[in-house]
């Protein structure tokens, strides 16, 4: 395959950055590189401190222009963002690939997931109403009208990982805009790119449909530009997706401020002994090393019940030969390079930790051409080891055994996280205790740990973060309810 990157950039979108109604030029430019062979795929804008304040300005100078814009003039601006998006479909995935290095399979989910992210929350704009109160249950409330409204929380500042940066983005932006919230958003450093376009594709529809363009921004940049976007006390709530270190630092440094957190897991999947062997292999294979196994919700632990230990590692053994690692822009490909040499630098020291301290490598564990990651199976390594205690976010997974479905269960919530955890098994009491045991965000029965549909409440418990996406539970989340409380009729007091 051709190692020259096709030109998608030209004529997509200004230079610089858009900050308020137009785009402004930055101190500086970074190249953005493929991960997989170093190739440059273009340049990026790069801010400082003094545009991130000045984006809080713009935000701020629109705030009551946005929230006041009527429910169709949001509507209409998501809906043509999506159409917009939907045109281009196949050049995104394009550079998606190229930004963060992940297979075209795993990019073309990512597009499906975007369109389907911004559709629904140009659905919920219709929703987003409030209730009336009956306030007479006291006396005191004899003859007063009672309701409740949502109004939007204010400027929102969404911070977006790597591993799926347009559709990370888009939890943030599509739900704020349907809120009436501005939003600037700052992508990750390694992968602005796609994100750049779509935000300018966002404010033109904003603009189009009647609203201010400075109520979508973008700003990069580094820790310095991060801080001083979550820190300004003017600014409503943060959403922020990444590590647990940084999270925590965030929600610290921008209390009290309302903050929204997606920061990671190392997603279990238990087999019970009545499993479906073949459908929990082939799920494991599906579900641990897609997106390189850059997925904070891909099969990392792997619990397994004694009695059929032996059957499945065989099945899951069978099947890693089907996994094919390379370009990530050959379709075939299902595992590529990581995003960077540190992250696959990291993922091989835990590796060699985890042998170290007492595991055993089944299979994988060094890398083949371009610094690709072999899937890499690991089995019995202790707790205490970075490899079954943290997030890997790489195409490994780690196998324990338990004597019991019980013992398992208890062996998923022994994690600070807890985003995502998977059951295969065909009892359904066996089902019902896992969603009632498990200390997780969601439970996913004869699936991947890995599966979410974008309409569905997305977020984790613990360590793994603190709020809910998806377009209906963000725009919640994005809102504020504001009381109302009448008296037709002014009365004297006694």
């Amino acid at each position: 395959m051709s190692a020259e990157l096709p030109d998608l950039l030209t004529g997509h979108f200004p230079s610089g950055l858009p900050i308020g109604n137009d785009w402004v030029s930055t101190p500086s430019t970074e190249p953005v590189r493929f991960p997989y062979d170093g190739s440059t795929v273009g340049s990026a804008p790069v801010g400082d401190v003094a545009l991130a304040r000045r984006s809080i300005d713009e935000s701020l100078a629109v705030r009551g222009e946005l929230a006041r814009l009527p429910s169709h003039v949001r509507r209409s601006a998501l809906q043509e963002t999506h159409r917009q998006l939907t045109e281009r479909r196949t050049e995104l995935e394009d550079l998606l690939i190229l930004e963060t290095g992940k297979p075209r399979v795993d990019c073309r989910v990512e597009v499906d997931r975007t369109l389907l992210t911004w559709q629904t929350a140009a659905e919920e704009v219709a929703r987003l109403h409030g209730e009336t109160v009956p306030l007479d249950l006291l006396p005191s409330g004899d003859g007063l009208v009672g309701f409740w409204t949502r109004r939007p929380i204010g400027v929102v500042v969404g911070i977006a990982g790597f591993n799926y940066p347009l559709l990370l983005a888009s939890h943030k932006l599509a739900p704020g805009l349907a809120a009436g919230c501005p939003v600037i958003i700052k992508p990750a450093p390694q992968t602005p790119l796609s994100t750049l376009w779509m935000v300018h594709l966002a404010r033109e529809a904003l603009a189009e449909a009647g609203g201010p363009r400075a109520g979508i921004q973008l700003i990069t940049g580094d820790a310095a530009v991060g801080a001083a976007l979550t820190t300004d006390r003017r600014i409503g709530a943060v959403s922020f997706t990444g590590s647990a270190a940084v999270g925590h630092r965030i929600a610290q440094d921008a209390a009290p401020t309302k903050v929204l957190l997606e920061l990671g897991s190392n997603a279990a999947l238990v087999v019970a002994a009545d499993a479906d062997l073949d459908a929990a292999a082939d799920a494991v294979v599906r579900g641990g090393y897609y997106a390189s196994g850059q997925a904070c919700i891909s099969v990392q632990r792997l619990i397994v019940v004694e009695s059929v230990r032996d059957a499945f590692l065989q099945r899951l053994s069978d099947r890693l030969s089907d996994v094919v690692t390379g370009d990530p822009r050959d379709p075939a490909t299902r595992v590529s390079t990581l995003i960077n040499s540190a992250g696959t630098e990291r993922v091989l020291a835990w590796i060699e930790e985890a042998v170290a301290g007492g595991g055993t490598l089944v299979s994988g564990g060094r890398t083949v051409s371009n610094e690709v990651i072999e899937p890499t199976v690991l089995l019995d390594v202790p707790s205490g080891l970075p490899a079954w205690d943290e997030e890997i976010f790489g195409p490994v997974v780690v196998v324990r055994t338990v004597p019991d479905l019980d013992t398992g269960l208890e062996l998923v919530n022994a994690t600070r996280y807890g985003l995502h955890a998977s059951v295969y098994t065909e009892s359904l009491a066996a089902a019902f205790a896992a969603i009632d045991r498990l200390e997780v965000g969601g439970v996913v029965i004869n699936e991947v740990p890995g599966f979410r549909s974008d309409v569905m409440p997305y977020g984790g418990v613990k360590d793994s973060g603190v709020g809910r996406e998806g377009p209906r539970f963000a725009i919640e989340e994005l809102t504020v309810t504001r009381m109302a409380v009448i008296r037709p009729t002014a009365t004297k007091g006694s």
